[in-house]
């Protein structure tokens, strides 16, 4: 069972009035660029037991009447059709969601930002369809030499080229789909736009890892470094807050390395850089808010091993690199972990071997581990799941939740219409049947209604499951790995 270690309520209390605290600090207009995922930021409940997923948006509207948010693409992730790995979404379309998504809960979305544009045909078409829901765009354009010729950058022909946002309060946060997007030069042109009309205005970072006043070799700080392996990101020890103040915070490699240059930049805008240091940038109050410290560290622990397992598959798909891999391999190392770590992987491949086929084990919330094998009706992983049910709801493992009555007409649907090849019933498919069979049997029933207790469990399969069914466990909250193999010899996987 995952133990809680992090103070979510406490959290919210500090990172709020930190924040409120650095509007005041600039006694004007604050850009708050934030890191990470805003609505669904599940590597921090992963690696913070206790931290909830939206946390930051319901930090956020506490400060709903202060605040805007401005969203920002780069038109080149637009025209090569770059998408969320975890939602498998366009970021094009990601900005859709997020606009509804920050309007659901009563905040107010100011803008849209295409930055490194050059005239990109998708960008445009993009740019008309939110002009057309009455959304404005705004462009920033490439500067040439950026970051390191700071007479162009800020200048007329630098920031001074790009589109000034137009905002109305007085904290703007900066947010993107994904990384790479140019959310902090999109921060330092309102500045320099700013500074030119005599608005007074401030630049802070919001960003929940690397966490700065935890040791570089804490997991929570390395399951960071794991979770953006493709970046080739390294934490490190802030030298600029080093010799500022003699004491020791992480932050990581681009930071520092970008951090002479935007002292610069601000020196050339203001006069001076109100910051001695990339950790004074920042305004994450998340290290204060751990209070079992051994709890998070075995949960970040167990988040490397998930990541590794992740690497590991996106390889086998011709994704990836080997040097993700090693990078993993070195900090599960680094950590002393390993894979036979994570429980519920063991009890998978010793009924795949047993059975010569494909297994799947789900870990429940309380520590007990379930098996689910392949049969003629069942792939794996409805297998397991459908086990997982009748041990959270205390139904005896030798009653048929489904007959076959209703699964083998499921399978000639699949087959002999809908031009199918596996027959087994998929998660899905296997909940919808499960529902219908609920209406008339209260044993059905009873395994439905055990559903959100599966919410926190592990699972591991043999082999790579399909789209549908990894994405059957992620509404359920359920976490999995697969191990870096599929159970066919074909080139396209759904």
């Amino acid at each position: 069972m995952t133990k809680i270690g992090f103070n979510n309520d406490l959290y919210i209390q500090l990172q709020s009035q930190n924040i409120r605290d650095r509007i005041k600090k600039f006694e004007g207009k604050l850009y708050l660029e934030f890191g990470g995922k805003l609505f669904d930021d599940y590597h921090a409940a992963r690696v913070l037991p206790g931290f909830a997923p939206d946390v930051k948006v319901r930090m956020l509207t506490e400060l709903a009447d202060r605040a805007e948010i401005v969203i920002v693409l780069n038109a080149s992730d637009i025209e090569a059709n770059k998408r969320r790995a975890d939602l498998g979404i366009t970021y094009d379309a990601d900005c859709m969601r997020l606009i509804d998504a920050f309007r659901g809960i009563g905040l107010y979305v100011g803008s849209v930002v295409m930055t490194q544009y050059r005239g990109q045909r998708a960008a445009d078409r993009f740019a008309e369809r939110l002009q057309t829901l009455g959304i404005r765009v705004y462009r920033h354009y490439p500067i040439p030499n950026y970051p390191t010729d700071i007479e162009l950058i800020v200048s007329d022909e630098g920031f001074g080229k790009n589109d000034y946002i137009e905002t109305e309060r007085e904290l703007v946060i900066i947010t993107a789909p994904g990384p790479g997007s140019g959310k902090m030069a999109t921060c330092l042109s309102q500045l320099y736009h700013e500074h030119k009309r005599g608005i007074s205005a401030g630049y802070s970072k919001f960003e929940t890892f690397p966490i700065w006043n935890l040791p570089l070799s804490h997991p929570v700080n390395i399951a960071y470094e794991a979770a953006t392996a493709d970046l080739d990101d390294v934490n490190m020890i802030d030298s600029f807050h080093l010799d500022a103040y003699g004491k020791m915070a992480v932050n990581y490699n681009r930071d520092v390395e970008i951090f002479p240059v935007l002292r610069a930049m601000m020196t050339r805008i203001y006069g001076s850089c109100p910051y001695k240091s990339p950790t004074d940038m920042g305004v994450n109050m998340a290290g204060c808010a751990i209070f079992d410290d051994e709890a998070v560290c075995n949960a970040a622990r167990q988040e490397i091993v998930r990541r590794y397992y992740k690497v590991r598959c996106q390889r086998a798909n011709g994704l990836g690199s080997d040097a993700e891999v090693l990078k993993i391999e070195l900090l599960m190392n680094k950590v002393g972990v390993t894979t036979a770590d994570r429980p519920c992987v063991a009890p998978a491949l010793a009924v795949a071997e047993r059975t010569g086929a494909p297994s799947t084990a789900i870990e429940l919330p309380n520590g007990t581990v379930v098996t689910g094998k392949t049969s003629s009706l069942l792939g794996s992983a409805s297998a397991a799941l459908m086990n997982a049910l009748k041990t959270l709801a205390d139904i005896p493992d030798e009653i048929n939740l489904i007959s076959s009555n209703v699964i083998e007409p499921i399978q000639q649907l699949k087959v002999g219409h809908m031009g199918a090849h596996n027959p087994r019933m998929h998660i899905d498919e296997l909940l919808i049947a499960l529902s219908i069979c609920a209406v008339n049997d209260p044993v059905a029933a009873r395994a439905m209604t055990a559903l959100d207790l599966l919410r926190g469990s592990e699972a591991h399969s043999t082999v790579i499951l399909s789209g549908d069914d990894m994405g059957v466990f992620r509404k359920l909250g359920i976490e999995l790995t697969c191990e870096p193999v599929y159970q066919s010899k074909k080139l396209y996987h759904k």
